[in-house]
């Protein structure tokens, strides 16, 4: 049965283990801002609706909108999912051609805790991953939050970047997701089986973190080394080297490029050194492996490292308030994991 190991952290060899922390005691300790790179057009067939919501999940929402307006989840569109126990700003869409939204909707979202910060229409649907970044605020607490123990590592963090770890959350309560996709693989990939690719993306995002936390092991994971391919800081532009220069050094200590690891799937593997940790991946997982390759599923590469984007972090008498934005896909919880111990982060 897989389970989760401890993987890697990027500050314990030079500042030690993270004391014990809190964060997330209550929605208002979490909270999450989608930043989309556009507006909607103020035109179309597709209502976007801004909301904020405590304590749902983004599906939950899905559901009630589906309610509320008379047309299934599959006519709703948003971008990413967002935590349950936190405040999470996020647009939606409903595609309502040729009719308007309920006149009630605003008053009944905000029965059920949901907040309508805007409301444009737009000729398409909201598609996944289509925002540019999510800012977040923290407020953690405990132990770990004493000024000489989490200032180094807040410092540390915001010059060298963040290990881009999938959150626990992307694994289920007691890896049962990860237990579930070594399941469905086993058998034989089916799309009946996993209409959203579910199981396709557990598996992966696993096998990542494995690759991720050797490379953390060896010291080099956010240094290029021969046959990387390396991704343009705040884009998905990728390009492959075969030796090391001293200029993509330079570059990458700058945060300007990143290593990458594969998102495993058909495609061509990788060579020269980097070609060696997916050996190792292959030889470690070869079910999982394997299984995402019958399954058909292509090649993709993800950055190792995420970069802090105007990170500020205020100090509190027994808190601290973090402020910063990540890319689109990079977790929250990998940060907190490398500033508290938290079971959640482990």
């Amino acid at each position: 049965m897989l389970n989760l190991p401890a993987w890697q952290r990027s500050l314990t060899p030079t500042l030690g283990a993270p004391a014990p922390g809190q964060y997330r005691v209550q929605p208002e300790d979490f909270i999450v801002d989608e930043q989309l790179d556009f507006t909607p057009e103020a035109h179309g067939e597709h209502l976007w609706l801004r909301l904020e919501k405590r304590n749902q999940t983004t599906l939950d929402v899905v559901k009630l909108l589906s309610r509320l307006c008379g047309v299934t989840p599959r006519d709703i569109g948003y971008s990413g999912m967002k935590d349950r126990v936190a405040v999470a700003r996020q647009w939606l869409s409903v595609h309502l051609p040729g009719r308007e939204a309920p006149e009630n909707l605003s008053a009944a979202l905000g029965a059920a805790g949901i907040t309508v910060l805007a409301k444009a229409r737009h000729p398409r649907k909201l598609k996944r991953g289509v925002h540019r970044t999510n800012h977040f605020t923290l407020r953690l607490s405990g132990e770990a939050v004493r000024l000489d123990a989490l200032l180094p590592r807040w410092e540390a963090l915001c010059a060298q970047g963040v290990p881009n770890y999938f959150g626990h959350q992307r694994f289920g309560a007691g890896a049962r997701n990860l237990q579930r996709a070594a399941a469905v693989l086993a058998k034989g990939w089916r799309k009946r089986d996993d209409r959203q690719g579910m199981m396709l993306s557990t598996a992966r995002s696993f096998l990542f973190n494995e690759l991720l936390s050797a490379r953390l092991a060896d010291d080099n994971w956010c240094q290029p080394i021969a046959g990387d391919t390396l991704m343009l800081d705040g884009t998905q532009s990728v390009f492959t080297i075969d030796d090391v220069e001293e200029s993509l050094v330079a570059r990458a200590a700058a945060l300007d490029v990143h290593p990458t690891g594969v998102l495993w799937g058909v495609g061509e593997a990788a060579g020269g050194d980097a070609g060696r940790y997916e050996a190792q991946l292959a030889a470690q997982h070869p079910a999982l492996c394997a299984g995402l390759e019958q399954s058909g599923v292509k090649r993709g590469q993800r950055a190792l490292r995420a970069r802090l984007i105007a990170p500020q972090a205020t100090f509190e008498q027994e808190a601290v308030l973090l402020s910063f934005a990540l890319p689109r896909g990079s977790f929250a919880t990998a940060v907190i994991g490398e500033l508290i111990h938290h079971p959640d982060t482990a």
